[in-house]
């Protein structure tokens, strides 16, 4: 494939480019404008995958007669479930996870920047990162509801983002097909 149907194909579908950076920013002001929605539909996206797991470990672990693996579906099933029945405390629960994967991480940099001091300089770096590990811990988790909507936001943010290099992509990608038409008749 030479250089010139690539750029024939891009530009044919200019249009497409654009289609999505406009759904993103939709999407991305919607996030904005009813973040609770949005915080369900992702609790809702992830009950579907736990809810397939669980069927497939179910299936797996009865196939192979491995009890772990079937009560591991069934567990996922419960999970599922439970995401659907009360998706705000599932957001909040996931949440208070990573509060506690964030407050256990930090301790144990610290631990590590402590054994480590006497081999490397800067060590107060690592202390550093895992104080901040720590304070964000503590922060999502007395703060569970805000620590929601600030990643539904920061979603948002990336969304229109994207939305908006993908709408000047698609802008120059059309603009190929003019340069190209236009190089072809002065030659």
């Amino acid at each position: 494939m030479n250089s010139g149907s690539l750029t024939d194909s891009l530009a044919s579908t200019w249009w497409l480019v654009i289609l999505r950076g406009i759904i993103a920013i939709f999407f991305g002001f919607s996030a904005f404008a009813m973040p609770g929605i949005t915080i369900v539909s992702l609790v809702w996206i992830y009950g579907i995958y736990v809810l397939g797991d669980g069927i497939a470990a179910i299936w797996a672990g009865g196939s192979i007669r491995a009890w772990g693996l079937l009560l591991s579906g069934v567990l996922s099933l419960i999970v599922g479930i439970y995401c659907f029945v009360f998706p705000g405390s599932t957001a909040i629960a996931l949440i208070h996870v990573f509060a506690f994967w964030s407050v256990v991480r930090g301790i144990l940099e610290i631990i590590a920047a402590v054994r480590v001091r006497k081999e490397i300089d800067n060590e107060w770096m690592l202390v550093l990162g895992g104080l901040l590990s720590i304070a964000v811990g503590i922060i999502l988790f007395f703060n569970p509801a805000t620590a929601a909507i600030g990643m539904v936001w920061l979603i948002a943010l990336y969304a229109m983002a994207y939305g908006v290099s993908a709408i000047i992509l698609g802008i120059r990608i059309r603009g190929l097909s003019g340069a190209e038409s236009g190089a072809a008749s002065s030659s």
